[in-house]
C-alpha cells in the first residue's frame, strides 16, 4: 500500500501544478478505504505482476496473432522485401549441396577414370564389364562423366566449388540484409506501439488503475512490449527462414531420391511422439520446480526482511530448518525436471541417428548398384543432417512467437480498455481566478453498490483556508480529487468561480490547482529543476523567490552544490522535511489559484513541522486552500473546518466554534489532545453549523 500511495503522490503532485498529461494517472489515495479494490487474480497469461516475466501463453492465440500481424501492415512493402530476400537465401542454400554433390562426382569420376586403360571409350569399357558379368560396376561407370585414362577435371571442379562458395556468400548477404531491413521495420512498429500505450495511459480513467495491480500495468507497457519486439525481430524472420528451409530441403531430397526421402521423413513422427511423451512429464515437473522456487524465494525474503525480528525472538534455527526443507524440495523437483527434460535431446538424437544409418546403408547400396551417383548420395546425407536443424529452430521460435502473441494480447487488452469521458470544454477561465468553489449536491461512488459521498454541499470562499477532517475512509481525499476531476461525479456539480468544472478542459482546470501531498516525491535532477517543475516557464528570480518564501533557501545554501545538488534515485540525500519544503516551493512557483494540501506535515517531525507550517502559510496567502489533516493542531487557524463522516459533512465552523459544539470535531480533538484546549472554550452549540 505504501508503494501505491507513493505512485499516487508522484503523479498527482507533479501534474496538479501545471498542464501535465500525467495528471490523468492519479490513483485514489489509500486513505479512502471505503473503496475496496477488486480482487486481481493473475492468470497464467498475466506473467509476473510486478514487472517480472512477460506472458507465456495466449488465451486467444489466432485473433491476437492476426492483430499483431496487422501492426506490420503499414510496413507491407518492407515485409515483402524481407520475405523475398529470405526466399533467395533459402533457395541458394538448399541448391548448394546438390552442386557440391556434382563436384564430388567430378572427383570420383576422375579417380575411377585414371585407373581405366586409355584408348577405349567409356561405352566400350561398360560393354566389356557387362560381358564379364559385372553389371553393377558397369551401371556405376555409365552414370559417370569420365574418360578412361584421364584423371580429375580440375577446371570443372574449380568452377563448381567457386559456384558453391558464391551461392553461400550471396545467401548470407541476403540474410544479413533481411535482418537489417526487418530490424528497421520492427523498430518503427514498436515505436508506434509504445506511443500508443503512452497515449492510452494518459486517457485511462482512474478507476482502471484502482482495480489493477500497478506492477501489472507496468509490465504490460514495458516487459510485454519488449517481448513483442523480441518475437518480431527473432521469431518472425527465423520462422520464415526455417519453414522455407524445411520445404526446400524436403523438395530437394525427393528430387535426389524419393526412397531415401521417405526414410528420412519416418524419423519425424517418431521424434514427435518421443518428445511429446517426455514433454508432458517434464512440464509437470517444471511446474513443481517453479512452485518450489517461489516458496523458497518467499522464505528467503521473509528471513531477510524480518532479520532483526528473527534475531530478537531467537528463531534462527527454526528459520534455517524451514529453509532447508524448502531447499530440499526444490532440489528434488529441479533434479527431476532437468533429468526428464534432458532425455528429450538424446532420444531425438538417437532417432535421428537411426534415420542417418538407414540413409547411409540404403544410399550406399543404391550407389553400389549404380542407381544413384556418389555425389547425390553425399548431397542427400547433407540434406538429412541439415533437415533437423530448422525443425529445432522452428520449435524454439514457435515458443517465442507464442510468448510474443501472449504479450501482444495483454497489450491489446490494455489498449482496448474503456477510456475516460471525452473532453467537453465549452468555457474558459482567466489566467488568475478568485478561487471560489461551490459543491452543489455532489454524489460520488467508486462502485455502484456503495455510495462514498452523497448529496454534499458547501462553499469555499476566495482566499479562505478550508480544512477537512474526519476518520479514515470518510471521503476527505476523494473530495479534493473530485475538484481535480480525477474522477467524474455521479450527480451534482462543482463550480469554480461560477463555471462548472466539467465545462473546462482537465488541463485548464488542473493548471489552476497546486497540490502538496503527504509523501513528498522528488524527480531525478537538481533541486533547482525540481522546484521549477511546477512552472517550466518560471525565471530564475521566480524560482529563488519561491525557495526563499518556503524556507528552502535556508538549507540549500548550506549544501556544497547549492541549487545544483542532484537528488539521488531514492532522494536520500535530503531529509523528509527538506523534501516537503521543496514540494511546497514547487507548488509556490506554479502560483495556483487553488491549493490542496493533503497531510503535508504528517511525515515530518514536530520541529520540522513548524517550519513546514510556516512555508504552507506563505503558500496559502491570497489563494483558496483545502487542507486535509489528521493532526488537528495544524488546522486551528483555518477559516472553515469541515468534519466528514461516511461521505457527509456532519459539522462545519472554525476551531473554537466546533470545540464548543462538543460534537464530532470535539471527539476527534479530545482523542488527540486530552482536553488541553477544550476546558477554556465556552459551550455554545448555537455557533456551530450541523449538517
Amino acid at each position: 500500500m505504501n508503494a501505491r500511495r507513493k505512485d499516487s503522490t508522484e503523479i498527482s503532485e507533479a501534474a496538479a501544478a501545471q498542464d501535465a498529461p500525467d495528471a490523468e494517472l492519479v490513483d485514489k489515495p489509500v486513505e479512502d478505504d471505503d473503496f475496496v479494490e477488486e480482487e486481481f487474480k493473475p492468470s497464467e497469461a498475466d506473467g509476473d505482476m510486478f514487472g517480472g516475466m512477460p506472458a507465456k501463453k495466449a488465451q486467444h492465440f489466432w485473433p491476437s496473432a492476426k492483430r499483431l500481424m496487422g501492426l506490420l501492415k503499414p510496413e507491407a512493402l518492407g515485409i515483402y522485401v524481407v520475405v523475398g530476400m529470405v526466399v533467395i537465401a533459402v533457395v541458394l542454400n538448399v541448391i548448394a549441396p546438390k552442386i557440391l554433390g556434382q563436384a564430388m562426382d567430378v572427383i570420383f569420376a576422375g579417380v575411377v577414370g585414371k585407373q581405366l586403360p586409355a584408348g577405349a571409350s567409356k561405352e566400350q569399357f561398360v560393354d566389356g564389364l557387362r560381358q564379364q558379368g559385372q553389371d553393377n560396376f558397369a551401371d556405376m561407370v555409365s552414370r559417370m562423366e569420365l574418360v578412361p585414362g584421364t584423371g580429375i577435371n580440375f577446371d570443372k571442379l574449380s568452377m563448381l566449388i567457386a559456384v558453391v562458395l558464391l551461392m553461400y556468400f550471396v545467401a548470407n548477404i541476403f540474410l544479413w540484409l533481411q535482418g537489417y531491413v526487418l530490424n528497421r521495420i520492427v523498430m518503427k512498429v514498436i515505436r508506434r506501439l509504445r506511443d500508443d500505450t503512452e497515449r492510452k495511459l494518459n486517457r485511462l480513467p482512474l478507476n482502471y488503475f484502482d482495480t489493477r495491480q500497478r506492477g501489472d500495468v507496468l509490465s504490460r507497457v514495458t516487459n510485454d512490449v519488449d517481448n513483442i519486439q523480441q518475437a518480431l525481430q527473432q521469431a518472425f524472420a527465423q520462422l520464415i527462414n526455417s519453414l522455407l528451409t524445411v520445404i526446400g530441403i524436403v523438395v530437394m531430397m525427393f528430387i535426389v531420391s524419393w526412397q531415401l526421402a521417405l526414410i528420412a521423413l519416418v524419423a519425424l513422427p517418431l521424434s514427435g511422439v518421443a518428445a511429446g511423451m517426455i514433454g508432458v512429464r517434464s512440464q509437470k515437473l517444471f511446474a513443481a520446480q517453479w512452485k518450489n522456487t517461489g516458496a523458497l524465494n518467499g522464505q528467503i525474503e521473509e528471513s531477510f526482511s524480518g532479520h532483526d525480528l528473527v534475531r530478537v525472538f531467537g528463531r534462527d534455527a527454526d528459520m534455517l530448518e524451514r529453509f532447508e526443507e524448502r531447499n530440499e524440495e526444490l532440489c528434488k523437483a529441479s533434479f527431476g525436471a532437468q533429468f526428464v527434460s534432458g532425455i528429450i535431446f538424446p532420444v531425438m538424437q538417437f532417432v535421428s541417428y537411426l534415420s542417418y544409418v538407414g540413409i547411409a546403408v540404403v544410399g550406399g547400396l543404391r550407389v553400389a548398384s549404380g542407381s544413384m551417383s556418389l555425389g547425390d548420395a553425399t548431397a542427400f546425407i547433407q540434406y538429412s543432417r541439415e533437415f533437423t536443424q530448422p525443425l529445432g529452430q522452428m520449435a524454439g521460435m514457435a515458443n517465442m512467437l507464442q510468448s510474443g502473441v501472449a504479450s501482444a494480447e495483454r497489450v491489446f487488452e490494455f489498449l482496448d480498455a474503456d477510456e475516460q469521458d471525452e473532453e467537453t470544454a465549452t468555457e474558459h477561465l482567466p489566467a488568475r481566478t478568485d478561487g471560489h468553489v461551490d459543491f452543489n449536491n455532489v454524489t460520488f461512488s467508486y462502485t455502484e453498490d456503495k455510495k462514498l459521498i452523497e448529496d454534499l454541499s458547501f462553499t469555499a470562499e476566495p482566499g479562505n483556508t478550508v480544512a477537512i477532517v474526519g476518520p479514515t475512509g470518510a471521503g476527505k481525499t476523494t473530495l479534493v480529487n473530485l475538484v481535480m476531476r480525477f474522477y467524474e461525479l455521479n450527480a451534482g456539480s462543482i463550480m469554480l468561480d461560477g463555471v462548472d468544472i466539467t465545462h473546462l478542459s482537465r488541463s485548464e482546470l488542473r493548471s489552476k490547482v497546486g497540490m502538496v501531498l503527504q509523501d513528498a516525491w522528488l524527480f531525478g535532477g537538481s533541486i533547482y529543476d525540481n522546484i521549477r517543475y511546477g512552472n517550466l516557464e518560471a525565471t530564475e528570480e521566480q524560482v529563488m523567490a519561491a525557495a526563499k518564501a518556503t524556507f528552502v533557501d535556508r538549507f540549500v545554501r548550506a549544501l556544497p552544490e547549492g541549487y545544483n545538488t542532484v537528488i539521488d534515485e531514492e532522494g536520500n540525500n535530503v531529509s523528509a522535511g527538506e523534501k516537503q519544503l521543496i514540494t511546497i516551493a514547487r507548488a509556490f512557483v506554479a502560483n495556483p489559484s487553488l491549493l490542496i494540501l493533503d497531510e503535508a506535515t504528517s511525515s515530518v517531525d514536530t520541529r520540522t513541522e513548524l517550519l513546514v507550517q510556516k512555508a504552507m502559510a506563505a503558500l496559502r496567502t491570497d489563494r483558496t486552500s483545502f487542507v486535509i489533516a489528521h493532526r488537528l493542531s495544524t488546522i486551528r487557524d483555518a477559516d472553515t473546518i469541515l468534519v466528514m463522516e461516511n461521505g457527509r459533512i456532519v459539522e462545519q465552523g472554525n476551531h473554537k466554534v466546533l470545540l464548543a459544539a462538543r460534537g464530532a470535531y470535539y471527539r476527534l480533538y479530545m482523542s488527540q489532545f486530552a482536553g488541553s484546549d477544550a476546558e477554556d472554550v465556552p459551550v455554545d452549540d448555537s455557533t456551530a453549523v450541523h449538517s
